[in-house]
């Protein structure tokens, strides 16, 4: 293989940050995906991979450069060091760092992936560069067409239902949630919660090989006695009696948030909606929506009470009694 610096085309004097752009220009460029028509691309490839593989390990590159090592990772000395400890003698790195990271054989195999010395920025940047293809079927190019071996597998997921008064799920009230590991946990509501969101939270799964999977908490909104939700709004029949109709009130309206006061003008049809601002539930952008409040004209079913009350004498009976 050649000089790697020159395979990447930057100096020996190159940083971490110079090594990663380089290759990741070459990894856009030469990359199997794109270059199915062309072998030498492949190779070229592979041999950028390798040398990227080498530089970008702190290690590898110190030793390079000192000439203990060669382009490929094979001691320069089969013999140096033997009797133990790092790039040993023919048990430790020379029989698994030299002929098995693929000199001479055409590409990379499963355990070429393994002893990347920096796993990580390889990941990110086939990520960066192809949206995640790389990682599903782009590796095909490596090694003749040899596939690395799938990642290990995550735990399963658990599903979880939470169940949310009406009031709680209108303020985002904090809803705690008990895990099937017996932790409980806060949740904070997402802005514009609905029946039926998802919540995701991360490692509280199922263990497996490669991690816990993740806790899925389903919203299920409980119904109310009073209120209707309306999309981001709330809507509330608000009983009143005929003197307040007629003559006007401030009366103790129940909103999601706690009963408020509001003013009812003299001569007011049955049937008026007034609109309480920011009393509704909360949309997406963090805004909350309004409660509509619909008056509703408590009349007595005896006329004759209903002509007192209409000769001026004063209904003191509240309709609103048990609601706030």
């Amino acid at each position: 293989m050649a000089d790697p610096y020159s395979t990447l085309g930057i100096s020996r004097s190159a940083s971490e940050k110079d090594i990663k752009s380089a290759y990741r220009k070459l990894a856009k460029e030469l990359h199997p995906d794109r270059n199915k028509d062309n072998p030498q691309a492949a190779e070229r490839f592979s041999q950028a991979t390798q040398a990227y593989d080498l530089l970008s390990d702190k290690d590898k590159r110190a030793r390079f450069d000192r000439g203990e090592i060669d382009a490929e990772g094979n001691p320069t000395n089969p013999f140096a060091g033997m009797g133990g400890g790092r790039g040993g003698g023919f048990g430790g790195s020379y029989g698994g760092g030299g002929p098995g990271r693929g000199g001479g054989q055409g590409g990379y195999s499963a355990s070429d992936f393994e002893g990347f010395g920096n796993q990580a920025d390889i990941g990110d940047i086939f990520e960066g560069l192809f949206g995640g293809g790389a990682r599903r079927g782009g590796a095909a190019g490596f090694g003749g067409g040899r596939r690395p071996p799938p990642p290990p597998q995550k735990g399963s997921d658990i599903l979880y239902r939470l169940r949310v008064p009406f009031t709680d799920a209108a303020t985002r009230a904090d809803q705690r949630i008990t895990l099937s590991d017996g932790k409980t946990i806060d949740l904070k509501l997402p802005a514009g919660v609905e029946d039926g969101t998802q919540m995701r939270l991360k490692g509280k799964g199922e263990q497996g090989p490669g991690g816990a999977g993740d806790g899925i908490v389903k919203i299920q909104i409980e119904g109310h006695a009073f209120f209707k939700r309306d999309g981001d709004d709330v809507r509330f029949d608000l009983p009143i009696t005929l003197d307040e109709a007629v003559n006007g009130a401030k009366v103790r309206v129940p909103t999601v948030d706690g009963a408020v006061m509001m003013t009812i003008k003299p001569g007011t049809d049955g049937g008026t909606v007034l609109r309480l601002k920011g009393k509704g539930f909360s949309k997406k952008d963090g805004n909350r929506g309004d409660q509509l409040v619909t008056l509703e004209i408590q009349l007595p079913d005896d006329l004759a009470e209903l002509q007192r009350r209409l000769d001026g004498w004063k209904d003191d009976s509240d309709p609103r009694k048990g609601m706030s």
